[in-house]
């Protein structure tokens, strides 16, 4: 005759293993209908241009159209809200990246949803780094020249960003507080009068995006002094890291990835990723992110899930250092 407590113990196992089967099951049964990947940005931008696609890849992959549905504004945060707030069945999901899911939750005071319970890792697609670029006749060669002419001349020196709050912006800030600078943020309504800054003079230097100003360092028209990823670029093999310039622990790459409504089933998280995982392998969407400066990941829902931590961490502090917030 059993013994209640071995009674206790069988029941939970009973019960777990029905859990452990239906999850199973339902991984196995996914996906039953289409899948909506929502895109907080307009139709014909990069994140969109990645979304179709990744899309068209998981499409084939998982045997169920992927539907991309672009709900811009609010620097994205419409769409990933939108997105928190679905079933948690693995059938919505968002394309974020470092703006949605790491630092517009720290500096809007309410964007409505928590980026943490509020979604479920499920793939890195892929990071970018910025390139450091001055003024072609800024007397500064490399970061270091750059650094000792902001101590020798503090507060006169100027930083271009494609706005408040935006990688730009918050790279050099990170600049700043880690070298104990004092430098200008001056703010701009995008990417391209940030750059034209710099190439202008308005401006001395600025954190870019190498998409738009790679171009330009070839052409002569700003110079570029280091490249803020941890390991040099393929683009610009020649550039050293911030890291090898001399600044240590210097680090900072925008990432583009997939998330799902907080609570989807694990089961499901990994399917998803290794579609995912899986159509990232493909030659056509490796070259089209070459093109769009991406350099693909490939890595476990759990790794993905660590990188964010590290990420909400280290722009936490460097946008409460920096006392940015905005309504």
């Amino acid at each position: 005759m059993l013994s209640k407590r071995t009674l206790l113990r069988s029941i939970a196992l009973g019960a777990w293993v029905a859990c452990a089967a239906s999850g199973t099951a339902s991984a196995q049964a996914f996906p039953t209908k289409p899948i909506r990947l929502v895109v907080g940005f307009a139709p014909g931008g990069p994140a969109d241009v990645m979304a179709r696609l990744i899309g068209q890849r998981v499409s084939a992959i998982l045997g169920q159209s992927v539907v991309i549905d672009n709900r811009p504004g609010a620097g994205g945060t419409i769409g990933a809200r939108a997105v928190a707030e679905s079933d948690p069945d693995g059938h919505t999901l968002l394309l974020g990246n470092t703006s949605t899911l790491v630092i517009s939750p720290v500096i809007y005071k309410n964007v409505g949803y928590d980026p943490v319970k509020g979604f479920a890792p499920i793939a890195l697609l892929g990071t970018t780094s910025n390139l450091l670029i001055v003024n072609p006749v800024l007397p500064a060669k490399s970061v270091q020249e750059l650094i000792a002419l902001a101590r020798a001349k503090p507060g006169t020196l100027n930083y271009s960003s494609a706005g408040i709050g935006t990688p730009p912006h918050l790279i050099g800030e990170m600049f700043k507080q880690r070298l104990g600078l004092t430098v200008v943020h001056v703010p701009y309504k995008g990417g391209g009068p940030s750059v034209q800054a710099v190439i202008t003079g308005e401006t001395q230097f600025s954190f870019e995006n190498p998409a738009s100003s790679l171009p330009l360092v070839q052409a002569g028209n700003v110079r570029a002094l280091a490249v803020t990823s941890e390991a040099r670029s393929s683009q610009t093999p020649d550039l050293p890291t911030m890291i090898e310039a001399g600044v240590p622990d210097f680090t900072s790459v925008s990432f583009t990835a997939v998330a799902a409504p907080g609570g989807t089933p694990a089961a499901i998280v990994n399917r998803l990723n290794a579609a995912i995982n899986e159509s990232l392998q493909s030659a056509e969407v490796g070259s089209t992110l070459v093109k769009l400066s991406v350099e693909a990941k490939t890595v476990s829902p759990e790794a993905f899930a660590a990188f964010l931590a590290r990420e909400r961490d280290k722009w936490t502090t460097v946008v409460r250092t920096a006392g940015v917030q905005m309504d």
